[in-house]
């Protein structure tokens, strides 16, 4: 055992369940709900902030201030970080330094799958493993049932620390060995949540421009939300099989009422960026030999570099 292996300080609560020593780094409102998660949860915690007097009110909840980085790493064998950026990540890493050996790095840090390889590589330089992570729910939900998390790096480090993890969310998984499959999976998954977001704001722009609150078109925009998220496993079953059969209407139809879309939003003073994208995207479908198929076809466009 090197001087830095992490010392077997579990501990074990009155029911004799153990409760393995964890280390959370960045005390931002995502880092705070992960500390209070493990704390509810029995793990003595050790916290770093930059700005210590984040730390603070984790310590009524019972967690340990440390002072440094490489202090805060020595306390525990699973070290969770969540920072602004995985510029910040590996800057902390560095800071922690020898301390680091030995111990894995679950990173729930925002970034590309490029940045998670990056980030791992630097873990691995101080002697530790890295499982990269992302958290799928909001802050007030970190710790319940609701929240789902996913991880993805070798796998038997994932399940030597599952117990841990799974104190964050019941909804916790592992994707598979590669570093940056979370995060693109993340990003994928950031992708749905925009575009859902942004044709909600566009239709109630339209609908604004006629004197109609938002507030009375959310009922009906969750209605359609859900109606298109269940249409969600047949696509994918398309997309993998290479083949469109039609499910709703072909793309040839869909263009026309695309092209009203379009002319409704100009009518009405609105911006026609987004019908417009959609609209070209569906031209160069049907261009491509796709107008018959139905909408999961236009997969292929996406797959193309943009023009530009």
């Amino acid at each position: 055992m090197t001087a830095n292996a992490p010392q077997d300080t579990t501990s074990t609560d009155n029911d004799g369940a153990a409760r393995t020593p964890v280390t959370v780094l960045g005390l931002g409102r995502m880092g705070r709900a992960l500390a209070e998660a493990f704390l509810r949860a029995g793990h003595p915690t050790t916290v770093w902030n930059r700005t210590a007097a984040k730390a603070e009110p984790l310590a009524a909840q019972g967690a340990v201030i440390a002072a440094t980085p490489a202090e805060a790493v020595a306390a525990a064998p699973l070290v969770v970080v969540c920072v602004a950026d995985h510029a910040s990540v590996r800057a902390t890493l560095d800071a922690a330094g020898t301390a680091l050996d030995g111990r894995t790095v679950a990173n729930l840090t925002s970034g590309s799958s490029g940045e998670a390889r990056e980030t791992a590589a630097a873990a691995a330089r101080h002697g530790a493993t890295y499982l990269g992570g992302a958290v799928m729910a909001v802050p007030e939900t970190v710790g319940t049932a609701a929240a789902m998390l996913v991880f993805s790096g070798p796998r038997a480090d994932y399940d030597r620390h599952e117990p841990v993890l799974r104190s964050l969310g019941a909804g916790t998984s592992h994707l598979g060995d590669d570093h940056g499959l979370v995060s693109l999976n993340e990003m994928a998954v950031l992708s749905v949540m925009w575009n859902l977001l942004n044709g909600f704001l566009h239709g109630a722009a339209l609908l604004g421009a006629a004197g109609v609150g938002a507030a009375a078109f959310a009922p009906l925009a969750k209605v359609s939300a859900e109606t298109v998220a269940d249409w969600l496993p047949a696509y994918a079953q398309q997309i993998d099989d290479g083949a469109y059969p039609v499910l709703d209407a072909a793309i040839d139809q869909q263009r026309h009422t695309m092209r009203e879309l379009v002319g409704e939003s100009a009518a009405l003073g609105v911006s026609t960026e987004l019908p417009a994208l959609v609209l070209a995207l569906a031209d160069r479908a049907s261009a491509a030999g796709r107008g018959g198929d139905g909408y999961a076809a236009l997969i292929e466009q996406f797959r193309k570099p943009s023009e530009g």
